[in-house]
């Protein structure tokens, strides 16, 4: 519906332009009355032309053949047919479908057009480029520069443009504040200033535009999402009643702090037909605004009410007094990212007659058997990020047979939610353009098989970030010919590349990144002569499996414009014949294969890239001339490619367009010029593990980050301590240099600076008072240097610190309590080998923040203080891992304002004694949860209160005088990894406890005054003698060591033993014996004895013998 809008306003506003004097001559033919165009604006546009790459021949009418000169008859163009002035100039392009147009736009000759009226330049490819401020081009009434990644704050000179009825800066990357000159624009009905990243206030002055019809400030909820930022507008809505009247669209993406007047203003807007009010985080809590907007629903055609932390009961609210579907003509909703359930969405269900867009992402809806939904008009819903992992999806409503994109992002689905064979989901389905289904739980390829048989006109399919495997079947390269774009990224797709994609004729998109697809290069591009015209716009097969060579057919897919082809294992030489037919490509990526890239030196290729990735190739010994044609680059990495060589200085000169340079881990050699150039776009420059020498010259301090680490720099000071001040430098590694000498005391003039390195060098004498001004300082590495004296009081001011490591210099004095007091946001503290002195102070507990804390090697004395359990973030077993990383290493979305775009992140580096072995970590805060207090005076005992850093992965309180017992809770840090007491003077049992700590594989504990027996179980008999030796009465297994009770016991239990034998044989021997006299005289006694018995015995024995 917006659209729509668009595309009626313009034309009204093109239609009031006619009134004013423009003929516009849309088949481009003129009677012989008509003036031609005047040579002076004909040479402007060719001029203007000249900066900009046409690869689609946008501009293909305009030429400079003499049979051609009337340019009132160029594509684009509309002249006055009085005088033959340019007055219109619209050049929109489409860059999602194409054409468009790209490169560093340069409008100045346009100020030649003094009689232009209307200018668009939306929809085209400006990345990088700053919004020019159009001064002198007085006469302008239409700007549309929407869509079209321009960058930079909006030019206040914009103001000036006194006539502009219409100004659209949506969809760039813009930060700051909005100018409050745009409110001298007294005649603008149209405005647009959707940026990524403006922030601070509305200006009260736009209330002063009386004409204003459609105002949009703010990202809307898509915007947000998809590109990962957040709305930074805040402060109140200035508007009140009287202003804006005429206004239909009210588009406000921001935390505004909303009042009970502003819902008066808004109900004053009679003719509002558009509301969007994105990221109004307290629209629940605020009644007039919620009853306010139920009233005027009926009104509007549009309402997006994303992020705004709504109940559902907050949505009964606002349509409880709409009885039916005919009282109401919504035909979009946006709920996105609220609270909802799926009782709001059968409450919607009850005005679903003219819903076409239904928007509810990011919610709490499930579908269930008993949900029975039909939204007739529908053509968009998306039910993204929602809980739909224990549904049949598709089964649960009827959907709308005019559907066109299903957006199930995200949703928990998995294979079961697809086993559907109705007919009438079938019916339902056949209009279906766009699904996407990308980050779920599919496995199976029954999905494939799924899409075969239920869509017939799909054009767009997002199945990636699944768990897809196996091989894609024949089947659905069969019926899906209507595929434009195919994401199936992030699975593990195994197999070759099918061959049937080349005979897919309408694909433009595929993407097969990150998967296990092997062979060799895909067959699939011979197949691709099967079609009326070349296939793909863009192929991506990074990260997979795929060997060999790149074969030269490759240039079959002419109209390519963007090619992954990095981390394969592909090999071999890449000629110039493999990219003779990119006349398109603006990105290629190469790297990390095992290419050679063997250009002639004068060879001049077809193609203007504007990204450029080639780390790990071949390029030869001799820098690659063949960059030289390369003036459209904003990113170029040719980082690990062997060039042994100096850098030519015309090279430098591209660092006045680029935004990130990678040129690390060559050989490179050579001092760099210190030129004269203009940074305008504040790039990220690697230069890391080189050869270069001398100074840094100074246009490198207009970089927003510069690596320079490990190379051959010697001076410090020149560089710093010029006349130029590093206004947007954000990050400055200058580690394992040769920098000699004492600091410079000059760090204000780089006071912006964020992340400082310089560790490994051969810095001496006290660190300097002025490093205090780094005020916005996060890390600060001194590591490794020669500095000496006390940490000076100033770095207090540097109460943003992250990383604070000073290790391994000769730094003296205490730890001063302001180390607490004022860093509160540490989150590693590395002071280890230094002469530090004196007790540890109680203000170190401040830090709650801390995860790495080390202090070995140095002369502290005194005991732990034992308020340790107040290092919070040690004292949970799970460290919110992704908080941490967003805190400690992306830029937050202001520092847009000041930093470039191009520089996101900073990774932290540091050495580590893990484990007993000195070891390199990055970004170890995010795994390596530590306390070092190794080697130094301490004495006391261990605080109970450790057992309570429940997180804590390593514990060296090694080479101190502690003593006492080891607390009998110790088992309690059940992540522990490495715990080393040894050489203390604890005395004690080991706790048995200790045999609970699943993790642990280093234990130290020799050298103390332990005793008994070690314990047993687990892991425990993993750890050898060595861990637990110097503890003379200590015994057990370990050290091969019986314990003495269990001498005596086994005494004890052998006397036991043989009392136990003696008391039985001479019971047997009695029993024997009793035996024996009892069977002997028991029979003959009585023969003997007796008469009768005797003679009856005899004749026994004769009858037997008988």
């Amino acid at each position: 519906m917006s659209a729509y809008f668009l595309k009626s306003f313009c034309l009204l506003l093109l239609l009031s332009l006619l009134t004013s004097g423009i003929s516009v001559t849309l088949n481009n033919s003129s009677e012989s009355s008509e003036a031609k165009c005047i040579e002076k604006e004909r040479q402007a546009l060719l001029s203007f032309k000249q900066s900009l790459i046409d690869s689609h021949g946008m501009l293909s009418t305009w030429t400079n053949h003499h049979n051609n000169t009337d340019c009132c008859k160029w594509k684009g163009i509309h002249c006055n047919h009085q005088t033959g002035h340019v007055q219109l100039l619209d050049l929109h392009g489409n860059f999602d479908e194409r054409p468009y147009l790209r490169d560093a736009i340069n409008v100045t000759p346009l100020i030649h057009l003094q009689y232009l009226e209307y200018l668009d330049l939306s929809h085209n490819y400006f990345f990088g480029i700053y919004i020019p401020d159009f001064m002198g081009f007085t006469n302008l009434r239409y700007l549309s520069l929407s869509h079209s990644y321009f960058t930079g704050r909006i030019p206040s000179k914009l103001g000036d443009l006194s006539q502009l009825r219409y100004l659209n800066l949506r969809y760039n990357y813009l930060w700051g504040e909005v100018p409050v000159q745009i409110g001298n624009l007294k005649q603008l009905q149209y405005l647009d200033l959707g940026g990524f990243y403006l922030s601070r206030r509305i200006p009260f002055q736009i209330g002063s535009l009386k004409k204003l019809q459609y105002l949009s400030i703010g990202c809307n909820y898509g915007e947000i999402t998809r590109h990962n930022i957040l709305n930074s507008l805040s402060g109140a809505i200035p508007f009140q009643i009287g202003n804006l009247p005429l206004l239909h669209t009210l588009r406000l993406g921001g935390n505004f702090d909303i009042k009970a007047k502003d819902a008066k203003w808004l109900s004053s807007l009679h003719s509002l037909t558009v509301l969007d009010l994105t990221s109004l985080h307290n629209l629940s809590s605020s009644p007039q605004w919620l009853q306010t907007i139920s009233k005027i629903i009926p009104n509007l055609t549009e309402l997006r009410l994303a992020d705004c932390n709504l109940l559902d009961n907050d949505i009964q609210s606002l349509f409880q007094s709409h009885s039916s579907n005919n009282s109401l003509s919504l035909a979009l909703l946006d709920l996105s990212s609220n609270m909802l359930t799926s009782s709001s969405l059968q409450l919607l269900f009850n005005f679903s007659l003219n819903l076409q867009e239904l928007y509810l992402p990011h919610n709490y809806i499930s579908l269930s058997p008993s949900l029975c939904l039909n939204f007739p008009s529908l053509t968009i819903l998306d039910l993204s990020y929602g809980d739909l992992a224990s549904s049949t999806v598709l089964g649960n409503f009827s959907i709308s047979s005019k559907l066109q994109e299903l957006h199930l992002q995200s949703s928990g689905l998995i294979d079961s939610s697809f086993l559907i064979s109705s007919t009438s989901i079938r019916n339902s389905l056949s209009s279906l353009l766009h699904i996407d289904l990308s980050n779920n739980m599919l496995r199976s390829y029954s999905i494939f098989h799924w899409l075969s048989n239920f869509t017939t006109n799909l054009r767009t399919l997002h199945l990636d970030s699944n768990f897809l495997e196996g091989s894609i079947p024949d089947e659905f390269g069969k019926s899906t010919n209507s595929l434009e774009y195919l994401l199936l990224s992030n699975n593990k797709l195994q197999g070759k590349v099918p061959s049937f994609f080349g005979r897919m004729c309408r694909l433009q998109v595929l993407d097969l990144s990150y998967n296990k697809l092997n062979g060799e290069f895909p067959s699939f591009i011979q197949n691709s002569s099967w079609c009326s015209r070349p296939i793909f716009r863009e192929l991506e097969l990074s990260y997979n499996q795929i060997i060999g060579k790149i074969p030269e057919s490759i240039t079959l897919l002419s109209e390519l414009e963007i090619l992954y082809l990095d981390g394969n294992s592909l090999e071999g030489d890449v000629t110039e014949s493999h990219l003779s037919k990119f006349s398109k490509l603006y990105f290629l990526s190469l790297s990390y294969n095992s290419l050679s890239l063997k250009f002639a030196s004068t060879w001049i290729p077809p193609f203007r890239l504007n990204y450029l990735f080639l780390a790990s190739c071949k390029l030869g010994k001799t820098f690659p001339n063949w960059l030289q044609t390369q003036s459209s680059l904003i990113v170029l990495d040719i980082s690990d490619n062997g060039i042994s060589d100096f850098v030519p200085e015309w090279f430098w000169n591209k660092l006045q367009t680029i935004y990130v340079l990678n040129m690390s881990h060559n050989n490179l050699i050579g001092s760099i010029p210190n030129m004269q150039l203009m940074l305008l776009y504040r790039p990220s420059i690697n230069l890391n593990s080189n050869k270069f020498e001398g100074e840094v010259p100074f246009f490198l301090l207009q970089a927003s980050e510069l690596l320079v680490s490990s190379n051959n720099f010697s001076d410090l000071f020149s560089f710093l301590c010029g006349n130029v001040t590093a206004t947007n430098l954000a990050t400055l590694d200058l580690s394992n240099n040769q920098i000699k000498g004492q600091l410079p005391d000059c760090w204000n003039s780089v006071d912006r600076l964020l992340f400082l390195d310089l560790s490994n060098n051969e810095l001496t004498g006290k660190i300097p008072m002025s490093m205090g001004s780094l005020v916005k300082l996060e890390a600060l590495v001194l590591r490794n240097n020669s500095l000496m004296g006390e940490l000076p009081s100033s770095l207090k001011n540097c109460n943003n610190l992250i990383m604070l490591d000073v290790s391994e210099n000769m730094l003296s004095g205490p730890i001063s309590s302001w180390v607490g007091e004022s860093m509160q946001q540490l989150i590693i503290l590395i002071m280890r080998g230094n002469h530090f002195s004196g007790n540890l102070t109680l203000p170190l507990c401040y830090l709650k923040h801390i995860q790495l804390f080390d202090l070995s090697r140095n002369n502290l004395s005194g005991g732990i203080p034992t308020c340790l359990n107040n290092f919070t973030a040690l004292a949970g077993n799970n460290i919110n891992q992704t908080e941490t990383k967003n805190h400690v290493h992306w830029y937050n979305n202001t520092y847009h304002e000041i930093y470039s775009i191009s520089s996101q992140s900073y990774t932290f580096r540091i050495t580590w004694m893990w484990k007993g072995v000195e070891r390199n970590f990055a970004n170890p805060e995010l795994t390596l949860h530590s306390i070092d207090l190794s080697c130094n005076n301490l004495t006391g005992t261990m605080p109970r209160e450790i057992i309570y850093l429940l997180g804590l992965v390593s514990l060296n309180l090694s080479r101190n005088s502690f003593s006492g017992e080891i607390p009998s809770e110790i088992g309690n840090l059940r992540s522990l990894e490495s715990l080393d007491l040894s050489r203390n003077q604890f005395h004690g049992r080991i706790p048995s406890s200790i045999s609970q700590m699943d993790f642990l594989e280093k234990l130290d504990l020799s050298h103390n005054s332990l005793f008994g027996r070690i314990p047993l179980g687990r892991h425990m008999d993993t750890f050898d003698a060595s861990c637990f030796e110097g503890n003379i009465d200590l015994c057990g297994e370990q050290l091969n060591k019986s314990c003495a009770r269990d001498e005596t016991s086994v005494k004890s239990q052998q006397a036991a033993v043989h009392g136990e034998d003696f008391i039985f044989y001479e019971a047997l021997y009695m029993s024997l014996g009793i035996g024996y006299f009892t069977g002997f005289w028991g029979l003959l006694g009585p023969l003997l004895l007796w008469q009768p018995w005797r003679i009856a015995y005899l004749r026994f024995l004769n009858r037997l013998i008988d």
